[in-house]
């Protein structure tokens, strides 16, 4: 038998198995089943096939499933945005072809709270952090199976106030989901951390000696990428201009990262994750305003993309 024919034989094998002409769904493994095809379902369909039998539903209820569910349905081409209006969500694709929205794609609010009263501050992986206008409480909301959480305890940790405090969302390696929270009060500034996991807070160690945290910083909110939790802090009231903090997961530490600087009075930035890079939109040059791309290269500095010129509602683009 030559060497082709001997190969075509084994592909065979591999195939159909020995002469059967079918083969069950069984013949896929477990693992293929879970991570190629379950996956891919809704959060419906998860929670019907977690009925099928024992195994499924000891599988489907991991933590490690629900993380790579969520990591897969968060795709871009499958990422939606929220409108709260009326105690009802209206979900809308993130598309530019089609501004309509998703059919079915109106939902209660679980929560009791008043709909003019909720925030929604950030989002990682299909959850959400709300704040409650009214009483400043922060809740960890999934909108695709309604569960939430209230993370705020009784002794003022998780208690929000717009316009001085910075929230964070990520997950450490051992998939705990976790929430950063940042607060300023009376000229001094508080970093605590919620764990999904334990349910519980606990205290960051925090450089309040910096002068930069003097006057009334604008803290980002925050944006994780590989490992870390980056925020931007506008600091111009003290000729500081805008400053980069990366908050490593891990160790739990903040450092200071490189950030473009410009000539400029006044410039701000806005931070984006583009194909799982850190990148960093920065208007400056009022009154004729440009707008720069950066991308984070080595978590150690910048590198310009592209930048565009607005004057008169005349739009030029150069790319770099």
């Amino acid at each position: 038998m030559s060497t082709n024919n001997l190969q075509s034989c084994k592909r065979k094998k591999f195939l159909h198995g020995h002469g059967r002409q079918s083969s069950s769904i069984d013949d896929l493994g477990l693992d293929i089943l879970v991570y190629e095809i379950l996956i891919r379902l809704p959060a419906k369909g998860v929670g019907r096939s977690k009925c099928v039998c024992k195994e499924w539903l000891s599988v489907l209820s991991t933590r490690h499933f629900a993380m790579m569910h969520c990591r897969h349905i968060s795709t871009s081409y499958n990422q939606k945005f929220i409108a709260i209006d009326s105690r009802l969500c209206s979900v809308f694709p993130l598309s530019c072809e089609d501004s309509g929205p998703l059919l079915n794609s109106r939902i209660l609010l679980p929560f009791e709270a008043p709909w003019n009263k909720v925030n929604i501050l950030t989002s990682f992986e299909g959850l959400l952090c709300v704040c409650f206008r009214n009483t400043g409480k922060l809740v960890i909301w999934n909108p695709l199976t309604r569960a939430f959480k209230e993370v705020s305890s009784s002794n003022s940790r998780g208690l929000y106030k717009p316009k001085s405090d910075a929230i964070g969302l990520y997950v450490d390696k051992t998939d705990d989901y976790k929430l950063l929270h940042i607060k300023r009060r009376r000229g001094r500034m508080w970093v605590h951390v919620y764990s999904s996991m334990f349910d519980s807070w606990h205290k960051i160690t925090f450089a309040n000696k910096l002068r930069c945290w003097r006057g009334k910083p604008i803290w980002s909110n925050g944006t994780f990428c590989k490992g870390v939790l980056y925020v931007l802090v506008n600091c111009f009231i003290e000729n500081k201009g805008v400053m980069l903090f990366g908050f490593d997961v891990e160790s739990e530490r903040f450092r200071l990262k490189t950030f473009p600087r410009f000539p400029h009075a006044y410039y701000d930035g806005n931070l984006v994750i583009v194909h799982k890079e850190l990148h960093v939109f920065i208007t400056h040059g009022l009154p004729n305003w440009t707008v720069d791309l950066w991308r984070m290269e080595a978590s150690y500095y910048f590198i310009m993309l592209y930048y565009t010129y607005f004057k008169y509602w005349q739009v030029s683009c150069r790319i770099k």
